[in-house]
């Protein structure tokens, strides 16, 4: 059965609930091609219409969130949803690679947060989720530019200070890191290449957060007649840093594009210490397709 068929069969079930929210949020869902996000206008429309807060929203989302999850080796869904300083919601699932080490793996915080950084966010308000949050968690989100202030909310417990969760946080501050996670990152990388694909995955790179090793990364998908990308978000603590494979597998799979296949991945690196091609070699093997690599001082 196609991926995206999953998806439709999983959001399917949640009618059975027969709750006018969860099918009028279902029905925005089908309407913009499960495209795994509600704009800011929605958003509003649906908060007046059923008298509920934008958090309240968020935790009747986490179901629909949680269907886009990929999850052969936990099975084990989780659903998070990034509120933006916008006001958009952006979801967020976990996803497992099978037959791939666990560092492979995507959290749904993970998730949401670089959905919302690629779809051009500026920052976080809230985080709604529908477990607590695990410690590779909060320190990924004590990167964000709004981590003093972010708020996280599960069912069961809402409006909890990030540093509630993170007491005597270690972070980009400890390190004299100015501009963190969400902060706008221009590096004037440089490539003479033409191809639309090359200078998709130099422009990723280039917006690329890599503070720590300066290994800036990005990466373009071409799928179907579109191009994705995805870019490197390092972190303090180092192991819950997001590869910029993950980060565009992950936005294509919330933008509803899971089915299409890739047929080309290009990534754009610069030389450092450390390089992120192995890992994306490994991975793309599972799709069929073989990374076409540049490196640039």
């Amino acid at each position: 059965m196609p991926d995206l068929t999953h998806i439709q069969a999983r959001l399917a079930a949640l009618e059975t609930q027969n709750q006018a929210i969860t099918q009028a949020l279902l029905e925005q869902l089908i309407k913009q091609d499960y495209q795994a996000q509600f704009s800011a206008d929605f958003v509003t429309q649906t908060c007046q219409q059923f008298e509920l807060s934008a958090v309240d929203l968020a935790l009747h989302c986490l179901p629909l969130a949680a269907c886009y999850a990929l999850v052969p080796v936990s099975n084990f869904y989780v659903g998070a949803v990034a509120i933006g300083q916008s006001g958009n919601f952006y979801f967020g699932a976990n996803q497992e690679f099978a037959g791939e080490a666990m560092q492979q793996t995507v959290h749904a915080e993970q998730s949401a947060v670089g959905h919302a950084w690629l779809a051009g966010e500026k920052g976080l308000n809230h985080i709604v989720v529908n477990y607590t949050p695990c410690g590779h968690c909060r320190q990924f989100l004590n990167e964000l530019n709004s981590a003093s202030s972010l708020q996280i909310h599960l069912p069961h417990s809402q409006n909890n200070q990030l540093h509630s969760y993170l007491p005597d946080a270690f972070g980009p501050k400890d390190l004299n890191v100015a501009k963190v996670l969400f902060d706008p990152q221009e590096h004037h990388l440089n490539l003479t290449n033409s191809d639309p694909l090359v200078q998709a995955a130099l422009q990723a790179a280039n917006q690329a957060y890599a503070p720590y090793s300066q290994a800036l990364s990005g990466l373009a998908l071409e799928v179907g007649n579109q191009i994705i990308t995805g870019r490197y978000a390092e972190n303090a603590a180092f192991n819950p840093s997001f590869l910029p494979l993950q980060a565009a597998l992950n936005y294509r799979r919330l933008q509803g594009l899971s089915d299409l296949p890739i047929k080309r991945a290009v990534m754009v690196e610069k030389q450092a210490v450390l390089s992120h091609a192995k890992m994306a070699r490994s991975l793309l093997k599972e799709f069929g397709v073989e990374l076409e690599y540049y490196a640039v001082e």
